[in-house]
C-alpha cells in the first residue's frame, strides 16, 4: 500500500507530500503511482533518492557541504575536490572526463643558485 493511501489522501486535491522537520520534501507520490523518497543529512543535504521506476541516486559532502562524490543507478559517478577556499579544483567520473586544477608542487616556483633565477617545471 503506498503511503499516500495510508494517509488517506484525495489526489483530486493534488500530489502527496511529506517533509521533515528541516522542511525538505521527503517523501513525494503523484495519482500515477509515481513516488520519490529522499533523504537529507544534518546540514539539509541530499544524500539519497530513490523512486517507483527504480532509479536511485547516492551523494557525499565534506565539512563545507561541498558534493564530493556522486553515483546513480544507471552507473554514473563522478567525484570532486575543492580548496580551502571551496573552489572546485579537481572533477573526475565515469565517463573518463578529468578536470584537474589541483596545484603542482613545482608550477611557478623559482629557486636561486649562486645568483642565477630557476624556474622549476615538472617532468
Amino acid at each position: 500500500m503506498s503511503i499516500a493511501k495510508q494517509f488517506n489522501h484525495d489526489f483530486s486535491k493534488g500530489v502527496f507530500r511529506l517533509y521533515d522537520q528541516n522542511n525538505n520534501e521527503i517523501y513525494f507520490e503523484n495519482s500515477k503511482g509515481l513516488w520519490i523518497k529522499q533523504k537529507y543529512d544534518q546540514n539539509n543535504n541530499k544524500v539519497y533518492s530513490e523512486d517507483s521506476t527504480g532509479y536511485w541516486e547516492k551523494r557525499e559532502y565534506d565539512l563545507n557541504n561541498n558534493q564530493i562524490y556522486f553515483e546513480n543507478s544507471n552507473g554514473f559517478w563522478s567525484k570532486r575536490e575543492y580548496d580551502q577556499n571551496n573552489n572546485e579544483i579537481y572533477y573526475e567520473d565515469s565517463d573518463g572526463y578529468i578536470k584537474d586544477n589541483r596545484p603542482k608542487p613545482c608550477e611557478d616556483k623559482v629557486v636561486e643558485i649562486e645568483g642565477i633565477k630557476y624556474k622549476l617545471l615538472p617532468l
